[in-house]
């Protein structure tokens, strides 16, 4: 089931780097924040209880996998999820890696920056992430 007029239903949302049966993996493109990945439902659904009891432990697997690949390379000093979708009311999972030289940091993506940002050491994170979705797509392989 898809929208119309719904972003997630009509477009990737990002940087496809996986695609499932039932979801998939985008890299987000969102300023200051390079390991921004999404997971996200493919069908059109609001809320994480409209999916089956199955469905439920299929995306919680994915969101774990795609944590553990950004632990596992990028060594950050924490990993943030959320799924919020107040202004995309589609299912999707936010699996974003922050660092403690992140702007924002310890303070959530969405608010008030806490300082400058570090733009290199932003680009060498940037320029590990097609290794890094190389990965991930292996290690998604299991939900292909």
């Amino acid at each position: 089931m898809s929208e119309r007029n719904c972003v997630l239903c009509t477009t990737p949302g990002g940087a496809l780097v996986w695609q499932g049966a039932r979801l998939r993996v985008i890299r987000a493109d969102e300023p200051g924040f390079p390991a921004f990945y999404r997971v996200v439902w493919t069908d059109h659904a609001a809320e994480f209880s409209d999916l089956s009891r199955d469905e439920r432990v299929l995306c919680m697997e994915v969101v774990a996998a795609v944590e553990s690949v950004l632990r596992a390379q990028l060594q950050p000093t924490k990993i943030n999820l959320a799924a919020l979708g107040n202004m995309v009311p589609h299912l999707h999972w936010h699996v974003v890696a922050r660092f403690e030289w992140d702007s924002h940091f310890p303070a959530p993506i969405w608010a008030a920056a806490q300082r400058e940002r570090p733009l290199e050491q932003e680009a060498a994170i940037a320029a590990r992430l097609s290794e890094v979705d190389a990965l991930l797509v292996a290690a998604l392989q299991p939900w292909s």
